[in-house]
């Protein structure tokens, strides 16, 4: 036995020297240790993440243990629930107060598989324990009632105080707002620039969101109205770039990247998922042929001074999934359901590492 005595003021000296591997600094400074209870040798106590989706909870409860066993005795015996309260920078928000993030989903051109990564990503959080939603602000080309089998589903809609707000929908735990559950399956959408981005702007004022952890925008391609009609109406936590490994993806994906860098926007980008990374077969797992080339996604973050999230591979499943309207990690197919849930969990890190050092994003003010 040290010279400590088992007393929650001991048992805060000790966790004191746990570092959180991603804020770098100790758990009692970081308010996360809670609810210490005390019993004959033995040390109960909560540790509150910053995410469910913490890639490192195990390593912190094992630094805990033994932080307990070093200062204070090897034999007590330590009990520790790990919990999670989201971190957000956006208290007080007009718009969408419960919304704790909101992240961009970008791609610099089409066919990349941005959708898919954004829909996978959302049922990747939402299975750690999260309150996710998704807004498809693809008006042109919506998605996600594809994705997630809802074609036939629309919002519920319905009048509060002389205003008409929607509800959306619920799929595999997740809320989501389509254009594709406004209009009928195969309408073309003929609209001026403008009024796409009235309707991205309803999505966010007319819907009834509650409290989320994290909300997914599914941007289209490109650089255009739709994402400053985005940063123009709400402060964005962050956005993530998807790209796959070939030259002309890795062109246009920079200029996706560069524009969320310039001044005038200034959106913390927190990373880059490469989709469709390398060909594995699904009866040989440990194969890896990389068809569109290697390296392209690192090379980009690297570039950028951001991390790469992700490497998802090109399965037959994933495609399959989609189409038959079950992302791939709803199923629990191993080789994407561990790739995505993987891609989440860094997502979750870099979402509060940015929260703990980088102040609120602003809204954009554009002429």
């Amino acid at each position: 036995m040290s010279d400590y005595q088992l007393s929650k003021e001991a048992v805060l000296q000790a966790l004191s020297t746990v570092e959180e591997p991603d804020l770098k600094n100790d758990l009692v400074s970081l308010n996360m240790v809670k609810d210490i209870e005390l019993g004959i040798g033995q040390v109960r106590f909560t540790v509150v993440l910053t995410t469910p989706a913490c890639p490192l909870k195990e390593v912190i409860r094992k630094r805990c243990e033994d932080a307990i066993h070093a200062h204070i005795g090897p034999e007590i015996e330590v009990k520790i629930n790990m919990v999670s309260d989201v971190t957000s920078t956006r208290a007080n928000a007009p718009t969408l107060p419960g919304v704790k993030n909101i992240i961009a989903v970008s791609s610099g051109k089409g066919g990349v598989g941005k959708s898919t990564v954004t829909a996978n990503l959302a049922i990747a959080l939402h299975k750690s324990g999260a309150k996710v939603g998704i807004i498809d602000a693809d008006i042109y080309g919506p998605s996600m009632p594809t994705m997630f089998g809802a074609e036939n589903i629309q919002p519920r809609i319905y009048q509060v105080d002389g205003q008409t707000k929607m509800e959306p929908i619920q799929q595999f735990g997740i809320k989501i707002l389509s254009m594709g559950f406004l209009v009928a399956p195969g309408q073309a959408i003929v609209w001026r620039g403008t009024m796409a981005g009235r309707a991205l702007q309803q999505f966010f004022s007319d819907a009834e969101w509650g409290e989320l952890d994290y909300l997914l925008i599914d941007l289209p391609p490109g650089t255009g109205d739709i994402h400053l009609t985005l940063v123009q109406t709400v402060p964005v936590t962050g956005a993530i770039i998807v790209t796959t490994p070939q030259k002309v993806a890795l062109a246009d994906a920079t200029k996706g990247l560069a524009m969320f860098r310039q001044p005038q926007i200034n959106v913390p980008v927190l990373g880059v998922i490469e989709n469709m990374s390398f060909f594995t077969p699904a009866e040989l797992p440990d194969h890896k042929y990389y068809i569109f080339g290697k390296g392209g996604g690192k090379e980009l973050a690297d570039q950028f001074d951001v991390p790469l999230l992700g490497q998802i591979p090109l399965v037959q499943s994933i495609r399959e999934a989609g189409d038959e309207g079950r992302p791939a990690i709803s199923i629990g197919e191993p080789i994407a359901s561990n790739a995505f849930r993987s891609a989440a969990e860094a997502l979750a890190q870099q979402v509060a590492i940015r929260n703990s050092t980088i102040d609120r994003t602003q809204r954009v003010e554009l002429a």
